[in-house]
């Protein structure tokens, strides 16, 4: 959903192959977005999304926690040989630019995440041809995005690697109380009626049929296409995902000031306790040393975001990974036939 990772030409490669691929709109300037837009254009002649970050809403983060945090990450920055970067940044991702670009120039699907858009702009989607999907991590968002005219959810399971798409970042919650995928896509299917596309932890076709079992009409796969080629993700991240030296994952503020899951590495074990709510100012303080650790070939150093399957992970070509998934998808739902009907007879 930002980042690197899900570029034009993972993108791309996706769509051809017959599935649907997002392009990453945050941390975006709304001119680097519409260049990336021209270029899946490019790739494929396929539909294809784009996702965006919603606002951040509520009071703004204490800047003497900021300031904390700081002078906590002073050494790193020593380390490194680089500075710190500045907090004092916008905190609505151009979002407003954004949804004029894509309301100008509409592609098939936008969905969004860290909140529910006002019915306003849902409606001006719609107008323009384009079909909308709000991520949401309880059945109340769930509800809320139905009442703002939403034409889908994806239903965001505690497993899903990265940052949590929950609308409200709560201090007191470090995100691992969240619920598990197949729990809440039952639950939120008993809830709502809108087309449900289930997020968080599927590296397999069997999987993937257990979510559409439980009621979803879709799934949404990201660690899985990580290791792909066209994955615009840093090498060291690919490599990190299949590492024994990385063995579990666990959600962290330590880089963004925001829970997000991802490989646990010596820079969330020191810093991870002592990260304040923030975000996206700890985004913006940490960029630097995250890239610094990158260019260094430094993974412990690095954000690696992984869901829970992320040792399922398969180094692919993306178009090949879709026609795998596809392939176990048909196996298992072709097994769960048989099953049913040998239970009839």
């Amino acid at each position: 959903m930002a980042g690197g990772g899900s570029c034009p030409e993972l993108v791309g490669a996706v769509c051809e192959a017959g599935a649907l691929g997002f392009l990453a709109g945050g941390y975006k300037t709304a001119g680097g977005l519409y260049q990336e837009i021209k270029q899946v254009r490019g790739l494929t002649a396929r539909p294809f999304g784009v996702n965006l970050f919603l606002p951040q809403s509520g009071p703004s983060a204490d800047p003497a926690a900021i300031e904390v945090y700081r002078h906590q990450l002073a050494g790193e920055a020593t380390w490194y040989g680089t500075q710190l970067g500045e907090t004092d940044v916008c905190r609505d991702d151009a979002y407003d630019a954004k949804l004029a670009i894509l309301l100008e120039d509409p592609v098939r699907v936008v969905s969004f995440t860290f909140g529910c858009p006002e019915p306003e702009a849902l409606a001006a989607f719609a107008r323009a041809g384009t079909f909308t999907i709000v991520t949401v991590t309880s059945a109340d968002e769930a509800l809320a995005a139905q009442r703002a005219g939403a034409d889908a959810i994806c239903v965001q399971g505690v497993e899903a690697g990265g940052h949590q798409g929950t609308y409200r970042d709560d201090p007191a919650d470090d995100g691992a109380q969240g619920t598990g995928l197949l729990a809440l896509v039952t639950r939120i299917r008993e809830s709502v009626a809108l087309p449900i596309v289930a997020a968080g932890g599927i590296m397999r076709g069997a999987q993937i049929a257990a979510v559409l079992a439980a009621g979803a009409e879709a799934a949404q796969l990201g660690t899985a296409f990580l290791c792909c080629p066209e994955s615009g993700a840093h090498p060291l991240h690919k490599r990190a995902l299949t590492d024994p030296l990385f063995t579990r994952t666990a959600f962290t503020r330590a880089f963004s000031g925001r829970p997000a899951r991802g490989l646990v590495n010596r820079f969330m074990r020191e810093h991870g306790p002592y990260a304040p709510s923030a975000y996206p100012e700890i985004h913006h303080l940490t960029a630097p040393l995250r890239k610094a650790a990158a260019t260094a070939g430094d993974a412990q150093g690095m954000a690696l975001w992984a869901g829970q399957g992320h040792r399922l992970a398969r180094e692919l070509p993306a178009g090949h990974l879709v026609e795998v998934l596809a392939a176990e998808l048909d196996t298992a739902l072709s097994d769960l036939s048989g099953s049913a009907h040998r239970s009839a007879s």
